[in-house]
Protein backbone atom coordinates (compact mmCIF):
# COMPACT_ATOMS: atom_id res chain seq x y z
CA UNK A 1 0.00 0.00 0.00
CA UNK A 2 2.68 2.10 1.02
CA UNK A 3 4.60 2.28 -2.72
CA UNK A 4 0.89 2.54 -4.23
CA UNK A 5 0.48 5.96 -2.25
CA UNK A 6 4.44 7.05 -3.52
CA UNK A 7 3.61 6.31 -6.85
CA UNK A 8 0.43 8.56 -6.86
CA UNK A 9 2.20 11.10 -5.13
CA UNK A 10 4.74 10.33 -8.17
CA UNK A 11 2.37 10.86 -10.85
CA UNK A 12 0.78 14.15 -9.22
CA UNK A 13 4.26 15.39 -9.26
CA UNK A 14 4.33 14.48 -12.97
CA UNK A 15 1.73 15.92 -13.67
CA UNK A 16 2.51 19.18 -12.36
CA UNK A 17 5.47 19.35 -13.88
CA UNK A 18 7.51 19.66 -11.09
CA UNK A 19 10.46 18.16 -12.23
CA UNK A 20 12.35 19.27 -9.07
CA UNK A 21 10.11 18.15 -6.45
CA UNK A 22 10.27 15.00 -9.02
CA UNK A 23 14.07 14.21 -9.25
CA UNK A 24 14.06 14.26 -4.97
CA UNK A 25 11.17 12.12 -4.53
CA UNK A 26 12.92 9.34 -7.15
CA UNK A 27 15.81 9.38 -4.98
CA UNK A 28 14.34 8.35 -2.45
CA UNK A 29 13.11 5.35 -3.69
CA UNK A 30 14.46 1.74 -4.72
CA UNK A 31 15.39 1.16 -8.34
CA UNK A 32 13.24 -1.35 -8.96
CA UNK A 33 10.61 0.82 -7.79
CA UNK A 34 11.78 3.33 -9.97
CA UNK A 35 11.74 1.22 -12.92
CA UNK A 36 8.73 0.04 -11.90
CA UNK A 37 7.12 3.50 -11.87
CA UNK A 38 8.53 4.56 -15.95
CA UNK A 39 7.41 1.06 -17.04
CA UNK A 40 3.59 2.61 -16.71
CA UNK A 41 4.49 5.37 -18.16
CA UNK A 42 3.81 6.40 -22.23
CA UNK A 43 7.14 6.41 -24.43
CA UNK A 44 7.80 10.24 -24.14
CA UNK A 45 6.72 10.67 -20.50
CA UNK A 46 8.93 7.71 -19.66
CA UNK A 47 12.14 9.53 -21.32
CA UNK A 48 11.43 13.04 -20.11
CA UNK A 49 11.25 10.92 -15.96
CA UNK A 50 14.47 9.06 -17.08
CA UNK A 51 16.39 11.82 -17.27
CA UNK A 52 15.06 13.70 -14.31
CA UNK A 53 16.89 10.98 -12.31
CA UNK A 54 20.42 11.95 -10.52
CA UNK A 55 23.70 10.12 -12.54
CA UNK A 56 24.21 7.86 -10.20
CA UNK A 57 21.25 6.24 -10.20
CA UNK A 58 20.52 6.27 -14.09
CA UNK A 59 22.54 3.50 -15.04
CA UNK A 60 20.81 1.07 -11.83
CA UNK A 61 17.50 2.20 -12.70
CA UNK A 62 18.13 1.23 -16.58
CA UNK A 63 19.12 -1.78 -15.79
CA UNK A 64 15.71 -2.83 -14.27
CA UNK A 65 14.06 -1.64 -17.41
CA UNK A 66 12.39 -4.07 -19.75
CA UNK A 67 13.80 -4.29 -23.28
CA UNK A 68 11.14 -2.10 -25.17
CA UNK A 69 11.29 0.61 -22.61
CA UNK A 70 15.52 0.54 -22.76
CA UNK A 71 14.69 0.70 -26.49
CA UNK A 72 12.51 3.44 -26.23
CA UNK A 73 15.26 5.58 -23.77
CA UNK A 74 18.19 4.56 -26.24
CA UNK A 75 16.59 6.69 -29.10
CA UNK A 76 15.86 10.05 -27.06
CA UNK A 77 18.70 10.29 -25.08
CA UNK A 78 22.11 11.82 -26.41
CA UNK A 79 25.35 9.88 -27.44
CA UNK A 80 26.55 11.41 -24.01
CA UNK A 81 24.22 10.22 -22.16
CA UNK A 82 24.12 7.08 -23.38
CA UNK A 83 28.05 6.19 -23.19
CA UNK A 84 27.50 7.40 -19.31
CA UNK A 85 24.74 4.84 -18.68
CA UNK A 86 26.56 1.97 -20.80
CA UNK A 87 30.02 2.82 -18.76
CA UNK A 88 27.92 2.71 -15.29
CA UNK A 89 26.29 -0.09 -16.45
CA UNK A 90 27.99 -3.66 -14.84
CA UNK A 91 28.76 -5.98 -17.93
CA UNK A 92 26.52 -8.64 -17.55
CA UNK A 93 23.78 -5.92 -17.48
CA UNK A 94 24.78 -4.07 -20.56
CA UNK A 95 24.92 -7.69 -22.29
CA UNK A 96 21.36 -8.93 -20.96
CA UNK A 97 20.06 -5.51 -22.98
CA UNK A 98 21.89 -6.25 -25.80
CA UNK A 99 20.74 -8.95 -26.78
CA UNK A 100 16.62 -8.17 -26.29
CA UNK A 101 17.88 -4.91 -28.37
CA UNK A 102 17.38 -4.63 -32.49
CA UNK A 103 20.69 -4.46 -34.54
CA UNK A 104 20.54 -0.86 -34.81
CA UNK A 105 20.29 -0.05 -31.25
CA UNK A 106 23.06 -2.66 -30.49
CA UNK A 107 25.19 -0.52 -33.26
CA UNK A 108 24.80 2.90 -31.24
CA UNK A 109 25.04 1.34 -27.91
CA UNK A 110 28.33 -0.39 -29.16
CA UNK A 111 29.35 2.57 -30.82
CA UNK A 112 29.30 5.19 -27.96
CA UNK A 113 30.58 2.69 -25.66
CA UNK A 114 34.54 3.22 -24.39
CA UNK A 115 37.11 0.78 -26.37
CA UNK A 116 38.09 -1.36 -23.40
CA UNK A 117 34.49 -1.65 -22.51
CA UNK A 118 33.47 -2.55 -26.56
CA UNK A 119 35.73 -5.51 -26.43
CA UNK A 120 34.69 -6.97 -23.25
CA UNK A 121 30.77 -6.75 -23.99
CA UNK A 122 31.59 -8.39 -27.57
CA UNK A 123 33.64 -10.78 -25.85
CA UNK A 124 30.54 -11.76 -23.68
CA UNK A 125 28.11 -11.72 -27.28
CA UNK A 126 30.14 -14.20 -28.61
CA UNK A 127 29.33 -16.45 -25.69
CA UNK A 128 26.81 -19.49 -26.76
CA UNK A 129 23.18 -18.35 -25.16
CA UNK A 130 22.58 -20.06 -22.07
CA UNK A 131 26.25 -20.37 -21.60
CA UNK A 132 27.63 -19.47 -18.30
CA UNK A 133 29.85 -16.99 -20.32
CA UNK A 134 27.11 -15.06 -21.41
CA UNK A 135 25.73 -14.91 -17.71
CA UNK A 136 29.12 -13.93 -16.25
CA UNK A 137 29.94 -10.61 -14.83
CA UNK A 138 33.79 -9.35 -15.33
CA UNK A 139 33.14 -6.79 -12.20
CA UNK A 140 35.14 -8.83 -9.65
CA UNK A 141 37.93 -8.26 -6.75
CA UNK A 142 41.14 -9.93 -8.02
CA UNK A 143 44.88 -10.13 -5.77
CA UNK A 144 47.95 -11.59 -5.88
CA UNK A 145 49.03 -14.30 -3.21
CA UNK A 146 52.22 -12.61 -1.98
CA UNK A 147 50.59 -9.32 -0.81
CA UNK A 148 49.98 -8.51 2.83
CA UNK A 149 46.08 -8.28 3.82
CA UNK A 150 46.75 -4.41 4.57
CA UNK A 151 47.55 -4.16 0.78
CA UNK A 152 44.39 -6.53 0.04
CA UNK A 153 42.23 -3.98 1.49
CA UNK A 154 43.73 -0.95 0.31
CA UNK A 155 43.27 -2.59 -3.27
CA UNK A 156 39.57 -3.51 -2.32
CA UNK A 157 38.69 -0.21 -1.31
CA UNK A 158 40.27 1.27 -4.65
CA UNK A 159 38.55 -1.18 -6.85
CA UNK A 160 35.33 -2.13 -5.40
CA UNK A 161 33.17 0.67 -6.21
CA UNK A 162 33.45 -1.26 -9.43
CA UNK A 163 32.76 -4.68 -8.37
CA UNK A 164 29.49 -6.27 -8.36
CA UNK A 165 30.46 -8.37 -5.69
CA UNK A 166 33.46 -7.90 -2.92
CA UNK A 167 32.21 -10.65 -0.89
CA UNK A 168 35.10 -13.27 -2.00
CA UNK A 169 38.03 -11.77 -3.56
CA UNK A 170 39.83 -14.18 -6.03
CA UNK A 171 43.49 -14.74 -6.23
CA UNK A 172 45.19 -14.95 -9.52
CA UNK A 173 48.77 -15.38 -11.05
CA UNK A 174 50.11 -12.87 -13.33
CA UNK A 175 48.66 -15.19 -16.22
CA UNK A 176 45.58 -14.54 -14.45
CA UNK A 177 45.12 -18.02 -13.22
CA UNK A 178 42.88 -19.16 -10.93
CA UNK A 179 45.59 -19.64 -7.81
CA UNK A 180 42.40 -19.52 -4.38
CA UNK A 181 39.81 -17.01 -3.02
CA UNK A 182 39.58 -15.64 0.34
CA UNK A 183 36.40 -13.73 1.64
CA UNK A 184 36.50 -10.02 2.74
CA UNK A 185 35.17 -11.33 6.46
CA UNK A 186 39.02 -13.76 6.72
CA UNK A 187 40.51 -10.29 5.40
CA UNK A 188 39.36 -7.87 8.07
CA UNK A 189 39.38 -10.90 10.93
CA UNK A 190 43.19 -11.22 10.16
CA UNK A 191 47.07 -9.38 10.96
CA UNK A 192 47.66 -6.71 8.46
CA UNK A 193 51.03 -8.08 7.57
CA UNK A 194 49.45 -11.67 6.95
CA UNK A 195 50.65 -12.66 3.54
CA UNK A 196 47.23 -13.82 1.57
CA UNK A 197 48.79 -17.46 0.50
CA UNK A 198 48.48 -18.03 4.09
CA UNK A 199 44.87 -17.08 3.96
CA UNK A 200 43.65 -18.37 0.76
CA UNK A 201 41.76 -21.35 0.10
CA UNK A 202 42.81 -23.31 -2.84
CA UNK A 203 40.98 -25.60 -3.47
CA UNK A 204 38.22 -23.41 -5.88
CA UNK A 205 35.33 -24.75 -7.29
CA UNK A 206 34.65 -22.99 -10.07
CA UNK A 207 32.33 -23.13 -13.60
CA UNK A 208 33.74 -22.68 -17.39
CA UNK A 209 32.90 -20.28 -19.80
CA UNK A 210 31.07 -22.87 -22.20
CA UNK A 211 29.46 -24.76 -19.52
CA UNK A 212 25.38 -24.94 -19.08
CA UNK A 213 24.35 -22.05 -16.90
CA UNK A 214 21.38 -24.43 -15.40
CA UNK A 215 24.46 -26.93 -14.34
CA UNK A 216 26.70 -24.20 -12.82
CA UNK A 217 23.46 -22.81 -10.88
CA UNK A 218 23.04 -25.74 -9.59
CA UNK A 219 26.42 -26.12 -8.20
CA UNK A 220 25.96 -22.90 -6.79
CA UNK A 221 22.86 -23.68 -4.57
CA UNK A 222 24.63 -26.80 -3.56
CA UNK A 223 27.59 -24.80 -1.98
CA UNK A 224 25.56 -22.21 -0.81
CA UNK A 225 28.01 -19.80 -2.63
CA UNK A 226 27.13 -15.84 -3.44
CA UNK A 227 29.29 -16.16 -6.17
CA UNK A 228 31.63 -18.44 -8.12
CA UNK A 229 34.47 -18.24 -10.39
CA UNK A 230 34.36 -18.60 -14.34
CA UNK A 231 37.18 -19.86 -15.95
CA UNK A 232 38.26 -20.62 -19.37
CA UNK A 233 39.79 -23.58 -20.50
CA UNK A 234 43.40 -22.90 -19.42
CA UNK A 235 42.04 -22.02 -15.82
CA UNK A 236 42.49 -17.92 -16.20
CA UNK A 237 40.05 -16.22 -14.33
CA UNK A 238 37.05 -14.32 -17.07
CA UNK A 239 34.13 -13.43 -14.29
CA UNK A 240 32.20 -14.34 -11.86
CA UNK A 241 28.27 -15.68 -11.60
CA UNK A 242 26.41 -13.59 -8.66
CA UNK A 243 23.41 -14.85 -6.37
CA UNK A 244 21.24 -12.09 -8.32
CA UNK A 245 22.26 -14.43 -12.16
CA UNK A 246 21.78 -17.63 -10.04
CA UNK A 247 17.99 -16.06 -9.17
CA UNK A 248 17.09 -14.98 -12.97
CA UNK A 249 17.98 -18.08 -14.28
CA UNK A 250 16.21 -19.98 -11.56
CA UNK A 251 13.20 -17.86 -12.22
CA UNK A 252 13.77 -19.08 -16.41
CA UNK A 253 14.18 -22.15 -16.04
CA UNK A 254 11.04 -23.15 -13.67
CA UNK A 255 8.72 -21.12 -16.25
CA UNK A 256 10.29 -22.88 -19.02
CA UNK A 257 9.43 -25.84 -17.06
CA UNK A 258 6.17 -24.90 -16.10
CA UNK A 259 5.27 -24.40 -19.55
CA UNK A 260 6.41 -27.15 -20.83
CA UNK A 261 4.75 -29.40 -18.12
CA UNK A 262 1.54 -27.73 -19.35
CA UNK A 263 2.12 -28.73 -23.14
CA UNK A 264 2.78 -24.84 -24.14
CA UNK A 265 5.87 -23.70 -26.02
CA UNK A 266 7.97 -21.49 -23.93
CA UNK A 267 7.81 -17.71 -23.90
CA UNK A 268 10.58 -15.49 -23.75
CA UNK A 269 8.17 -12.46 -22.87
CA UNK A 270 5.50 -12.06 -19.20
CA UNK A 271 2.17 -13.48 -20.22
CA UNK A 272 0.26 -9.60 -20.21
CA UNK A 273 3.31 -8.44 -22.80
CA UNK A 274 3.07 -11.67 -25.31
CA UNK A 275 0.71 -10.78 -28.14
CA UNK A 276 -2.39 -13.27 -28.93
CA UNK A 277 -1.55 -14.88 -31.70
CA UNK A 278 2.28 -15.87 -29.60
CA UNK A 279 0.25 -17.25 -27.25
CA UNK A 280 -1.73 -19.48 -29.34
CA UNK A 281 0.95 -20.54 -31.74
CA UNK A 282 3.10 -21.45 -28.42
CA UNK A 283 0.21 -23.60 -27.09
CA UNK A 284 -1.39 -24.94 -30.59
CA UNK A 285 1.40 -27.92 -31.57
CA UNK A 286 1.26 -29.45 -28.36
CA UNK A 287 -2.35 -29.39 -28.52
CA UNK A 288 -2.24 -31.05 -32.40
CA UNK A 289 -0.01 -33.91 -31.09
CA UNK A 290 -1.66 -34.44 -27.75
CA UNK A 291 -5.32 -34.52 -29.77
CA UNK A 292 -3.77 -37.13 -32.73
CA UNK A 293 -2.12 -39.04 -29.87
CA UNK A 294 -5.53 -39.29 -28.27
CA UNK A 295 -7.29 -40.62 -31.18
CA UNK A 296 -5.46 -43.58 -30.48
CA UNK A 297 -7.64 -44.39 -27.51
CA UNK A 298 -10.55 -43.81 -29.55
CA UNK A 299 -8.78 -46.58 -31.60
CA UNK A 300 -8.45 -48.78 -28.77
CA UNK A 301 -12.10 -48.76 -27.71
CA UNK A 302 -13.07 -49.17 -31.64
CA UNK A 303 -10.80 -52.25 -31.28
CA UNK A 304 -12.63 -53.96 -28.68
CA UNK A 305 -16.27 -52.42 -29.48
CA UNK A 306 -17.54 -56.23 -29.07
CA UNK A 307 -16.62 -56.34 -25.77
CA UNK A 308 -18.54 -53.71 -24.13
CA UNK A 309 -21.65 -54.30 -26.51
CA UNK A 310 -22.15 -57.60 -24.83
CA UNK A 311 -21.42 -55.81 -21.27
CA UNK A 312 -22.45 -52.30 -21.74
CA UNK A 313 -21.30 -52.00 -17.90
CA UNK A 314 -17.98 -52.09 -18.98
CA UNK A 315 -18.02 -48.47 -20.55
CA UNK A 316 -18.99 -46.95 -16.87
CA UNK A 317 -15.72 -48.11 -15.28
CA UNK A 318 -12.98 -46.51 -18.35
CA UNK A 319 -13.22 -42.36 -17.51
CA UNK A 320 -12.54 -44.23 -14.11
CA UNK A 321 -9.33 -45.84 -14.90
CA UNK A 322 -8.19 -43.74 -17.36
CA UNK A 323 -8.38 -40.37 -14.92
CA UNK A 324 -6.50 -42.39 -12.40
CA UNK A 325 -4.15 -44.10 -14.20
CA UNK A 326 -3.24 -40.13 -15.82
CA UNK A 327 -3.49 -38.81 -12.07
CA UNK A 328 -0.98 -41.35 -10.96
CA UNK A 329 1.28 -41.48 -14.09
CA UNK A 330 1.17 -37.31 -13.40
CA UNK A 331 2.36 -37.72 -9.80
CA UNK A 332 5.56 -39.93 -10.42
CA UNK A 333 6.78 -37.28 -13.69
CA UNK A 334 6.36 -34.48 -11.36
CA UNK A 335 8.32 -35.48 -8.73
CA UNK A 336 11.00 -37.25 -11.08
CA UNK A 337 10.92 -34.00 -13.18
CA UNK A 338 11.71 -31.30 -9.89
CA UNK A 339 14.37 -34.13 -8.51
CA UNK A 340 16.20 -33.90 -12.06
CA UNK A 341 15.74 -30.19 -12.41
CA UNK A 342 17.18 -29.44 -8.72
CA UNK A 343 19.83 -31.98 -9.52
CA UNK A 344 18.26 -34.79 -6.65
CA UNK A 345 18.00 -37.29 -9.30
CA UNK A 346 20.63 -37.67 -12.23
CA UNK A 347 20.28 -41.21 -15.10
CA UNK A 348 22.76 -42.87 -12.44
CA UNK A 349 19.39 -43.15 -10.25
CA UNK A 350 17.32 -45.00 -12.82
CA UNK A 351 16.87 -48.39 -11.10
CA UNK A 352 16.30 -46.84 -7.69
CA UNK A 353 13.25 -44.60 -8.89
CA UNK A 354 12.29 -47.31 -11.25
CA UNK A 355 12.30 -49.66 -7.67
CA UNK A 356 10.99 -47.43 -5.93
CA UNK A 357 8.07 -46.51 -8.16
CA UNK A 358 7.23 -49.93 -8.33
CA UNK A 359 7.28 -50.29 -4.62
CA UNK A 360 4.89 -47.22 -4.17
CA UNK A 361 2.75 -48.16 -6.61
CA UNK A 362 2.21 -51.87 -5.50
CA UNK A 363 1.16 -50.08 -2.88
CA UNK A 364 -1.04 -47.25 -3.88
CA UNK A 365 -2.50 -49.77 -6.34
CA UNK A 366 -3.47 -52.64 -3.60
CA UNK A 367 -5.44 -50.05 -1.73
CA UNK A 368 -7.36 -48.42 -4.69
CA UNK A 369 -8.32 -51.78 -6.00
CA UNK A 370 -9.40 -53.28 -2.84
CA UNK A 371 -11.63 -49.98 -2.09
CA UNK A 372 -12.89 -50.12 -5.46
CA UNK A 373 -13.50 -54.03 -5.25
CA UNK A 374 -15.86 -53.35 -2.15
CA UNK A 375 -17.33 -49.99 -3.21
CA UNK A 376 -18.35 -52.42 -6.69
CA UNK A 377 -19.79 -55.44 -5.15
CA UNK A 378 -21.96 -52.55 -2.66
CA UNK A 379 -23.84 -51.19 -5.86
CA UNK A 380 -23.69 -54.00 -8.39
CA UNK A 381 -24.40 -56.80 -5.73
CA UNK A 382 -24.34 -59.94 -7.78
CA UNK A 383 -21.23 -58.33 -10.24
CA UNK A 384 -19.03 -59.14 -8.07
CA UNK A 385 -16.82 -61.30 -11.25
CA UNK A 386 -17.08 -57.34 -12.58
CA UNK A 387 -15.80 -55.60 -9.43
CA UNK A 388 -13.17 -58.14 -9.58
CA UNK A 389 -11.94 -57.30 -13.11
CA UNK A 390 -12.30 -53.79 -12.18
CA UNK A 391 -9.85 -53.92 -9.24
CA UNK A 392 -7.16 -56.09 -11.32
CA UNK A 393 -7.50 -53.75 -14.08
CA UNK A 394 -6.69 -50.64 -11.24
CA UNK A 395 -3.74 -52.25 -10.28
CA UNK A 396 -2.47 -53.13 -13.04
CA UNK A 397 -3.21 -49.59 -14.22
CA UNK A 398 -1.33 -47.80 -11.26
CA UNK A 399 1.45 -50.38 -11.24
CA UNK A 400 1.73 -49.00 -15.37
CA UNK A 401 1.47 -45.48 -14.91
CA UNK A 402 3.16 -44.87 -11.74
CA UNK A 403 6.29 -46.76 -13.46
CA UNK A 404 5.96 -45.00 -16.51
CA UNK A 405 5.48 -41.89 -15.46
CA UNK A 406 9.07 -42.33 -13.14
CA UNK A 407 11.23 -43.75 -16.06
CA UNK A 408 10.06 -41.72 -19.01
CA UNK A 409 11.38 -38.02 -17.57
CA UNK A 410 14.77 -39.93 -17.02
CA UNK A 411 14.61 -41.54 -20.82
CA UNK A 412 14.43 -37.91 -21.93
CA UNK A 413 17.51 -36.81 -20.29
CA UNK A 414 19.61 -39.94 -21.79
CA UNK A 415 18.13 -38.95 -25.18
CA UNK A 416 18.67 -35.44 -24.50
CA UNK A 417 15.23 -33.98 -24.92
CA UNK A 418 14.11 -32.07 -21.96
CA UNK A 419 12.24 -33.96 -19.06
CA UNK A 420 9.64 -31.28 -18.41
CA UNK A 421 8.02 -32.67 -21.98
CA UNK A 422 7.25 -35.98 -20.08
CA UNK A 423 5.08 -33.81 -18.34
CA UNK A 424 1.06 -34.72 -17.24
CA UNK A 425 -0.40 -33.70 -20.84
CA UNK A 426 1.78 -36.27 -22.60
CA UNK A 427 2.14 -39.08 -19.56
CA UNK A 428 -1.57 -39.03 -19.44
CA UNK A 429 -2.37 -39.77 -23.44
CA UNK A 430 0.13 -42.90 -23.27
CA UNK A 431 -1.39 -44.04 -19.72
CA UNK A 432 -4.77 -43.66 -21.19
CA UNK A 433 -4.15 -45.87 -24.09
CA UNK A 434 -2.80 -48.58 -21.77
CA UNK A 435 -4.99 -48.56 -19.36
CA UNK A 436 -7.74 -49.31 -21.74
CA UNK A 437 -5.60 -52.20 -23.41
CA UNK A 438 -5.21 -53.50 -20.30
CA UNK A 439 -8.73 -53.41 -18.65
CA UNK A 440 -10.73 -54.97 -21.75
CA UNK A 441 -7.52 -57.80 -21.72
CA UNK A 442 -8.56 -58.69 -17.93
CA UNK A 443 -12.03 -58.21 -18.72
CA UNK A 444 -11.89 -60.57 -21.89
CA UNK A 445 -10.09 -63.41 -19.17
CA UNK A 446 -12.62 -63.08 -17.04
CA UNK A 447 -15.67 -62.56 -17.69
CA UNK A 448 -17.88 -64.32 -20.55
CA UNK A 449 -17.93 -61.71 -23.22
Amino acid sequence: MEKEYDFERLFRLLERKDFRALRAALAEENEVDIAGFIEQLPQERATVVFRTLPKELAAEVFANLPPEVQQVIVGSITDTELSAIIEDLFVDDAVDMLEELPANVVKRVLKNAKPDTRQLINQFLNYPENSVGSLMTAEYIDLRKNMTVSDAIKRIRRTGEDSESIYTCYVIDESRRLEGVVTVKELLLAQDDQIIETLMEPDVITAGTMEDQEEAVQRMMKYDFISMPVVDHENRLVGIVTVDDVMDVMEEEATEDFEKMAAMHPSEKPYLKTNVFVLAKNRIVWLLVLMVSGMITGGILGRYEAAFAAMPMLVTFIPMLTDTGGNAGSQSSTMVIRGMAVGDITFRDFFRVFWKELRVSLLVGVALSVVNFIQLSIRFPGNELIALTVAIAMLATVLMAKTVGGVLPMLAKLLHADPAIMAAPLITTIVDAFSLIIYFNVAQALLPI
